[in-house]
Protein backbone atom coordinates (compact mmCIF):
# COMPACT_ATOMS: atom_id res chain seq x y z
CA UNK A 1 0.00 0.00 0.00
CA UNK A 2 0.96 3.62 -0.65
CA UNK A 3 1.87 6.52 1.51
CA UNK A 4 -0.66 8.41 0.44
CA UNK A 5 -3.63 5.42 1.01
CA UNK A 6 -2.50 5.71 4.63
CA UNK A 7 -3.08 9.46 5.02
CA UNK A 8 -6.51 8.81 3.04
CA UNK A 9 -7.70 6.83 5.39
CA UNK A 10 -10.81 8.21 7.13
CA UNK A 11 -12.33 7.03 10.37
CA UNK A 12 -15.80 7.51 11.34
CA UNK A 13 -17.93 6.66 14.78
CA UNK A 14 -21.10 4.50 13.82
CA UNK A 15 -23.92 4.06 16.32
CA UNK A 16 -25.17 0.62 17.24
CA UNK A 17 -28.63 -0.25 17.86
CA UNK A 18 -27.53 -0.89 21.48
CA UNK A 19 -26.06 2.73 21.75
CA UNK A 20 -29.65 4.40 19.80
CA UNK A 21 -31.88 2.37 22.71
CA UNK A 22 -29.91 3.13 25.46
CA UNK A 23 -30.08 7.12 24.61
CA UNK A 24 -33.89 7.10 23.87
CA UNK A 25 -35.69 8.95 26.11
CA UNK A 26 -37.64 7.08 28.81
CA UNK A 27 -36.54 4.45 31.31
CA UNK A 28 -35.00 4.98 34.56
CA UNK A 29 -32.83 7.20 35.79
CA UNK A 30 -28.95 5.15 36.19
CA UNK A 31 -28.79 5.73 40.42
CA UNK A 32 -32.56 3.70 40.05
CA UNK A 33 -31.22 1.18 38.05
CA UNK A 34 -28.39 0.41 40.24
CA UNK A 35 -29.98 0.60 43.14
CA UNK A 36 -32.77 -1.38 41.90
CA UNK A 37 -29.96 -4.40 40.83
CA UNK A 38 -28.52 -4.24 44.29
CA UNK A 39 -32.18 -4.92 45.31
CA UNK A 40 -31.97 -8.13 43.35
CA UNK A 41 -28.64 -9.14 44.15
CA UNK A 42 -29.56 -9.43 47.91
CA UNK A 43 -33.48 -11.40 47.22
CA UNK A 44 -31.00 -14.29 45.41
CA UNK A 45 -28.13 -14.47 47.92
CA UNK A 46 -29.93 -16.74 50.13
CA UNK A 47 -30.26 -19.38 47.51
CA UNK A 48 -26.47 -18.57 46.16
CA UNK A 49 -25.02 -20.86 48.35
CA UNK A 50 -27.21 -24.18 47.20
CA UNK A 51 -26.56 -22.54 43.42
CA UNK A 52 -22.55 -22.62 44.08
CA UNK A 53 -22.74 -26.56 45.53
CA UNK A 54 -24.65 -27.09 42.47
CA UNK A 55 -22.13 -25.73 39.83
CA UNK A 56 -19.23 -27.16 42.44
CA UNK A 57 -20.95 -30.57 42.23
CA UNK A 58 -21.04 -30.58 38.54
CA UNK A 59 -17.67 -29.56 38.65
CA UNK A 60 -17.01 -32.32 40.64
CA UNK A 61 -18.64 -34.73 39.16
CA UNK A 62 -16.92 -33.78 34.95
CA UNK A 63 -13.41 -33.52 36.38
CA UNK A 64 -13.61 -36.79 38.76
CA UNK A 65 -14.78 -38.87 35.07
CA UNK A 66 -12.38 -37.10 33.07
CA UNK A 67 -8.71 -38.16 31.90
CA UNK A 68 -5.81 -36.69 30.74
CA UNK A 69 -5.94 -38.51 27.41
CA UNK A 70 -9.52 -37.07 26.43
CA UNK A 71 -9.09 -34.05 28.26
CA UNK A 72 -11.33 -31.85 25.01
CA UNK A 73 -14.22 -33.97 25.55
CA UNK A 74 -14.70 -33.20 29.33
CA UNK A 75 -12.64 -29.61 29.55
CA UNK A 76 -15.16 -27.52 27.81
CA UNK A 77 -17.93 -28.92 30.74
CA UNK A 78 -15.93 -28.08 33.13
CA UNK A 79 -14.95 -24.73 32.05
CA UNK A 80 -18.37 -23.98 31.58
CA UNK A 81 -19.38 -25.05 35.53
CA UNK A 82 -16.11 -23.18 35.97
CA UNK A 83 -17.04 -19.66 34.09
CA UNK A 84 -20.17 -19.20 35.96
CA UNK A 85 -18.68 -19.40 39.49
CA UNK A 86 -16.35 -16.53 38.04
CA UNK A 87 -18.79 -14.57 36.41
CA UNK A 88 -20.95 -14.13 39.68
CA UNK A 89 -18.65 -14.59 42.30
CA UNK A 90 -17.83 -11.18 43.62
CA UNK A 91 -21.21 -9.71 43.27
CA UNK A 92 -21.99 -12.26 45.70
CA UNK A 93 -19.17 -11.13 48.34
CA UNK A 94 -16.99 -14.24 47.43
CA UNK A 95 -14.10 -12.62 45.15
CA UNK A 96 -11.61 -15.77 46.54
CA UNK A 97 -14.21 -17.69 44.99
CA UNK A 98 -13.68 -15.75 41.67
CA UNK A 99 -10.00 -15.90 41.49
CA UNK A 100 -9.86 -19.27 42.25
CA UNK A 101 -12.48 -20.10 39.67
CA UNK A 102 -10.52 -17.73 37.03
CA UNK A 103 -7.15 -19.19 37.94
CA UNK A 104 -9.23 -22.75 36.31
CA UNK A 105 -10.87 -21.34 33.66
CA UNK A 106 -6.88 -20.26 32.28
CA UNK A 107 -5.81 -23.63 32.97
CA UNK A 108 -8.88 -25.28 31.25
CA UNK A 109 -9.12 -22.56 27.95
CA UNK A 110 -5.24 -23.78 27.94
CA UNK A 111 -6.13 -27.57 27.80
CA UNK A 112 -8.80 -26.99 25.35
CA UNK A 113 -6.12 -25.31 23.22
CA UNK A 114 -3.96 -28.04 23.49
CA UNK A 115 -1.54 -27.95 26.43
CA UNK A 116 -1.23 -31.02 28.40
CA UNK A 117 -4.11 -32.15 30.74
CA UNK A 118 -2.56 -32.40 34.54
CA UNK A 119 -5.36 -33.67 36.69
CA UNK A 120 -3.54 -33.01 39.45
CA UNK A 121 -3.87 -29.33 38.75
CA UNK A 122 -7.60 -29.49 37.66
CA UNK A 123 -8.21 -31.51 41.42
CA UNK A 124 -5.71 -28.50 43.04
CA UNK A 125 -7.97 -26.18 41.69
CA UNK A 126 -11.18 -27.73 42.30
CA UNK A 127 -10.10 -28.30 45.88
CA UNK A 128 -9.79 -24.68 46.22
CA UNK A 129 -13.27 -24.16 44.50
CA UNK A 130 -14.74 -26.37 47.33
CA UNK A 131 -12.39 -24.20 49.96
CA UNK A 132 -13.86 -21.11 48.72
CA UNK A 133 -16.81 -21.34 48.93
CA UNK A 134 -17.13 -22.21 52.79
CA UNK A 135 -18.68 -19.33 54.88
CA UNK A 136 -15.79 -18.48 56.76
CA UNK A 137 -13.92 -17.33 53.18
CA UNK A 138 -16.63 -15.43 52.02
CA UNK A 139 -15.52 -11.66 51.82
CA UNK A 140 -11.78 -12.57 51.92
CA UNK A 141 -10.07 -11.09 48.73
CA UNK A 142 -7.48 -13.23 47.30
CA UNK A 143 -4.19 -11.20 49.00
CA UNK A 144 -5.52 -12.08 52.41
CA UNK A 145 -4.53 -16.10 51.38
CA UNK A 146 -1.28 -15.23 49.56
CA UNK A 147 0.18 -19.00 49.59
CA UNK A 148 -2.93 -20.06 48.24
CA UNK A 149 -2.64 -17.09 45.24
CA UNK A 150 0.70 -17.48 45.06
CA UNK A 151 0.43 -21.05 44.48
CA UNK A 152 -2.44 -21.04 42.06
CA UNK A 153 -0.88 -18.40 39.56
CA UNK A 154 2.59 -20.24 39.68
CA UNK A 155 0.45 -23.64 38.30
CA UNK A 156 -1.49 -21.50 35.77
CA UNK A 157 2.22 -19.79 34.43
CA UNK A 158 3.00 -23.52 34.11
CA UNK A 159 0.29 -24.90 32.20
CA UNK A 160 0.79 -21.29 30.27
CA UNK A 161 4.44 -21.79 29.50
CA UNK A 162 4.24 -25.53 28.38
CA UNK A 163 1.14 -24.58 25.92
CA UNK A 164 3.61 -22.74 24.17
Amino acid sequence: MSDSGDRDARIFPVETRFQRMARRPGGIPRDRAIENAWTQVEEIKPSFDGWVETELQGLSDVVSKGQPGTAKEWAAAANSHSRRLRDVGTTMGFELLTFVADSLCEVLDAIEAGAECNMETITCHVDALFLARQQAYRGVKPDQVPELTRGLRRIVGQVNSSST
